[in-house]
């Protein structure tokens, strides 16, 4: 479960509703399913909730997903708690997920979680005083080629990292910049460091 920050006392909303936009969304996702299925469309309108809510899902959100698809709460509670996907607790406005799975920690991941404690004044699971930043530590984010990696909010990626460039992307994100996503090294995709290695000429 993603947890952040951890164990600070912080206030759940007394309620929640979709805005109309992404209640249309939430219906066309349910609309995927068979009549008496719309259950399956939980994962999507849990992530929609999470996306309306800054980044994290109260229980309101929750339990108005339950109401939506005919659900007993506990159900849509269980979901919310077994994916890290979800936040339950609120993070800070740029929320750093840093992989450490084998392939990051073989290139260099403990430098760029150190760096990121450094720089932050926070542990694994902390969010700054000025609500800034959230850090926190995941298992692979599927970017194994480009380690090590840090996934900054929902989508951002932020490849081939070392300490030193890691405490730039955060000096450039307190700033209010957000530098271009991918390779910090400027790799093109996952391509081999240095370029390719084969079918270098054009036949």
């Amino acid at each position: 479960m993603s947890e952040a920050p951890s164990g600070a006392p912080f206030e759940q909303p007394a309620s929640f509703a979709f805005t109309p936009e992404n209640r249309a969304k939430a219906d066309a996702y349910i609309a995927k399913y068979p009549a008496g299925r719309q259950a399956s469309a939980v994962l999507s309108l849990l992530y929609l909730a999470q996306d309306q809510h800054d980044n994290w899902i109260p229980r309101a959100a929750m339990d108005h997903v339950a109401e939506i698809l005919s659900m007993p709460p506990i159900r849509v509670y269980e979901v919310a708690s077994f994916y890290t996907m979800f936040n339950l607790r609120p993070v800070g406005q740029y929320f750093l997920q840093v992989c450490t799975t084998t392939p990051c920690w073989l290139r260099g991941s403990d430098a760029v979680m150190d760096a990121c404690k450094k720089k932050l004044g926070v542990g694994v699971g902390g969010t700054t005083a000025d609500k800034k930043f959230t850090l926190l530590e995941v298992e692979c984010l599927g970017a194994c080629v480009n380690a090590p990696v840090i996934q900054v909010n929902n989508a951002d990626f932020y490849e081939d990292l070392d300490g030193a460039s890691t405490e730039k992307l955060i000096d450039a994100l307190a700033r209010g910049e957000k530098p271009p996503k991918g390779s910090v090294i400027g790799r093109q995709n996952a391509a081999p460091i240095g370029g390719p290695k084969t079918l270098t000429e054009l036949k």
